[in-house]
């Protein structure tokens, strides 16, 4: 018997644009978010067209339903470009390893460092481990010179968890991504709308 699964699809966001906004009132907002007032629609696209952009319904389950004067495609690629910046983020963080030796010329370290920042960029962990062969183990400061040199390397964008030490032959170290402050969430387009009415209302 042969089990299908199906793939489950992301629900993808509709938005209305123009012509097939069904509100005839809306409180219309320029591109960058700031209030231009409540216009009939006609008025609003009319303005829209004038600026050579779209008008794009974003909260209509508002009173009345808030849209936005705005170029529709760059707003779909800014969507999608958050979307992926916030999956991004909410990656379960891993641990990877990067391997190197003691005696690494400079363009072969430089690629483990390319290495180690793109983990890092991921939001992952990095062990940095330099193995020591043969006789290599009694010279154990060239490990902590190249280890040295991929930390200072990854300073900005990453913090020592544990400093380098021996394990047999191994020597360790673990690099932490470091995590920049966040923004405060931004508010909706319908929290935005509730705001600006209950200032009416007090205003009244």
């Amino acid at each position: 018997m042969i089990r299908r699964f199906k793939r489950k699809q992301e629900s993808k966001k509709y938005y209305r644009v123009n012509e097939r906004i069904y509100a005839l009132t809306l409180r219309v907002l320029d591109s960058f978010g700031k209030q231009i007032g409540i216009l009939p629609k006609f008025e609003a696209l009319k303005k829209a067209r004038e600026e050579g952009l779209d008008l794009v319904e974003v909260a209509p389950k508002a009173i009345p339903p808030v849209a936005k004067i705005i170029d529709f495609k760059k707003f779909l690629y800014q969507e999608k470009k958050k979307k992926k910046e916030e999956k991004r983020k909410s990656k379960i963080s891993e641990t990877k390893e990067v391997r190197l030796g003691p005696f690494m010329n400079n363009h072969d370290l430089q690629v483990m460092i390319r290495r180690a920042e793109s983990f890092l960029n991921d939001n992952d962990k990095v062990r940095l481990v330099v193995k020591f062969a043969g006789r290599q183990i009694t010279h154990p400061e060239f490990g902590h010179e190249i280890i040295r040199k991929v930390i200072n390397s990854l300073g900005k964008i990453s913090k020592v968890e544990r400093d380098a030490h021996l394990e047999g032959r191994q020597l360790i170290a673990l690099l932490t991504p470091e995590k920049t402050a966040k923004n405060p969430p931004k508010s909706t387009y319908e929290e935005k709308n509730q705001e600006i009415s209950r200032q009416e209302v007090q205003s009244n």
